[in-house]
């Protein structure tokens, strides 16, 4: 396949995003492509790989391994392996031996957040990165897990996030958890990953494992994914089941994949999707396409695509301001839509500007994690610290020195405790949801496609998650551009994570209607194929460990799908 991308769009999209662009002459090459390196390599190099006997599952696994343990101490992305990682890679190995192949992840190495479950020999519950739930079992695999497991995918090990998934502290950084230190991104140093997904971008981006799994409730995933120059897939809520996940709302938590490539979030969210009677949203599920197979480079061929230019250029606050290189970069990638065939219309949104309605938002989500923490440390076969409310949790975490109390303060749980006075059974939270949904509808997103008659929305990633996150809508995001080299670093509040600077990644999401994912997916396939802007900065942290090089292990039609725009010198 040759670069979609035309030498046109090639120059505006490098201007926009400060940095040049060219054709990789070695990846063009005809001949004697040699394999990728596990930062770069797809889920179609891996198969190849396991086809042609250049590896096995469990060599993949022990180099996985080998790369964590290189790179870990300066990322702090892992928090645990899976002690019986090389077993289980065995026994996929035998079944392939037998030709009794699962799909196409058997055998593939996946992380999954530490607040996905797992009964295994890994702390058996997720712990949220909390000294509070250490030790604690679960009485089974999360249903995340067990379809991952059934699946073939080898489960790595649990990657470190954001502590109680960005949910405790008003003074906290993104990727701090009292279990799994501060997380770091690669491109800058001391480098914001952001979060709460934070070790899943950060192992994802540098190849410590093939993908990850993450949660979002508000931007959980598009916004690491993003910061780590990676692809994340926010589903629709009740799309992927959240038994065994530690919540925070049951109205807006949802579990979605993050990769390398659009395509490869899209196998895995494939493996994850489907209905589980122990989480009754995913009851409510339509179908589930072929979400790999959706991958249809003239998707945005006529496809209707809005963008508010409102959110964009308008927003009042200035921490919600896009800086320059972003908006330069999104409006390169406008350009790649429509000359890919979009049809591309302003389709601003009515900003809600009622205070009652960002009120109504955070009575959602305290009224629901009072309820469903609690509904979830019940389900514990043991707690070693006999935890069951919330309020004891507060009370542990204030009174156990490694939990960083009050440096990092309990400011988003004390509200809850303290003043709200009621859960999400009573006929206040009801009233606040509604508010939120009716809003969506007139104001937010879901007018506008509705009004404009829209397939989907695009905005810059930094701007995207509060859009879709209270109505439980789904977003990708995909690697869009960096901060070029004169931008000046500037640090999150506590002063200690860089927030932006030079080679700092931004993306571009794709946003739409509940149980949109394959038309979604399509979209940003489609913008992937043209920009390849993954890629274009390496990371300045870089495990060395690699497959074992073979001539069988060369691509038979080197560069067939990494025919892409890389930079220049």
């Amino acid at each position: 396949m040759v670069p979609l991308l035309s030498l046109l769009n090639v120059a505006v999209f490098a201007l926009a995003t400060g940095i040049g662009a060219t054709t990789d002459a070695s990846e063009s090459a005809t001949s004697g492509a040699s394999f990728p390196s596990l930062r770069d390599v797809t889920l179609e190099d891996l198969q190849h790989g396991f086809e042609q006997g250049c590896f096995s599952s469990t060599d993949l696994v022990e180099v996985y391994l080998e790369r964590i343990r290189q790179v870990n101490e300066q990322v702090n992305a892992v928090t645990e392996v899976n002690p019986d990682a090389i077993d289980i890679a065995k026994r996929l190995d035998n079944e392939r031996a037998r030709n009794a192949i699962r799909g196409p992840l058997h055998g593939i190495p996946i992380l999954l957040k530490n607040n996905i479950a797992t009964l295994d020999k890994m702390n058996n519950t997720d712990q949220a990165g909390s000294y509070a739930l250490l030790g604690a079992t679960v009485p089974r695999d999360s249903t995340i897990a067990r379809k991952l497991r059934q699946a073939g995918a080898v489960i790595l090990g649990k990657a470190n996030l954001s502590q109680w998934a960005n949910y405790r502290s008003s003074n906290s950084t993104n990727g701090w958890s009292a279990l799994g230190g501060q997380v770091y991104a690669a491109y800058h140093p001391k480098q914001d990953p952001s979060g709460s997904s934070s070790g899943s971008g950060v192992a994802v981006d540098l190849g410590l494992a093939f993908a990850a799994v993450g949660t979002e409730t508000s931007g959980s995933i598009l916004s690491p994914a993003e910061r780590n120059n990676i692809v994340g897939i926010k589903p629709t809520v009740g799309l992927t089941s959240r038994h065994l996940v530690i919540p925070i709302s049951e109205h807006q938590d949802t579990i979605g994949p993050m990769a390398r490539t659009v395509k490869d979030a899209a196998h895995l969210l494939q493996a994850m999707a489907g209905q589980d009677p122990r989480d009754n949203y995913t009851l409510a599920i339509p179908f589930i396409p072929d979400y790999a197979a959706a991958c249809d480079t003239e998707a945005l061929d006529g496809a209707r695509i809005g963008v508010p230019w409102n959110v964009v250029l308008t927003a009042d606050k200035p921490e919600d301001q896009i800086s320059s290189p972003e908006l330069e970069a999104f409006r390169a990638s406008i350009k790649v839509l429509q000359d890919a065939g979009a049809i591309v219309v302003e389709a601003n949104f009515t900003i809600d500007k009622n205070p009652d309605h960002a009120r109504n938002g955070d009575i959602v989500l305290q009224a629901d994690f009072m309820t469903n923490l609690a509904s979830y440390l019940d389900k514990l076969t043991s707690n070693p610290q006999e935890l069951h409310t919330l309020a004891q949790v507060r009370e542990f975490t204030r009174k156990t020195p490694v939990e960083q109390y009050p440096n990092r303060n309990t400011g988003l749980w004390d509200p809850i405790i303290d003043k709200l006075g009621f859960n999400n059974t009573d006929a206040r939270f009801w009233a606040a949801y509604q508010s939120v949904l009716k809003s969506a509808q007139t104001n937010g997103i879901l007018g506008a496609l509705t009004r404009h008659n829209l397939s989907a929305v695009v905005l810059p990633t930094s701007l995207a998650p509060e859009w879709v996150a209270a109505i439980g809508a789904p977003g990708v995001t995909v690697p869009m551009g960096y901060f070029p080299a004169s931008t000046a670093v500037t640090m999150e509040p506590r002063g200690e994570l860089v927030e932006a600077g030079p080679s700092i990644p931004f993306g571009l999401s794709f946003l739409g209607r509940r149980w949109s994912e394959a038309h979604l997916i399509a979209l940003a396939h489609g913008f992937e194929q043209r920009t390849w802007v993954r890629g274009r900065v390496r990371p300045l942290v870089m495990p060395e460990a690699e497959v074992a090089e073979s001539a069988a292990c060369q691509m038979p039609r080197a560069g067939y799908h990494r025919a892409r725009v890389v930079a220049s010198s």
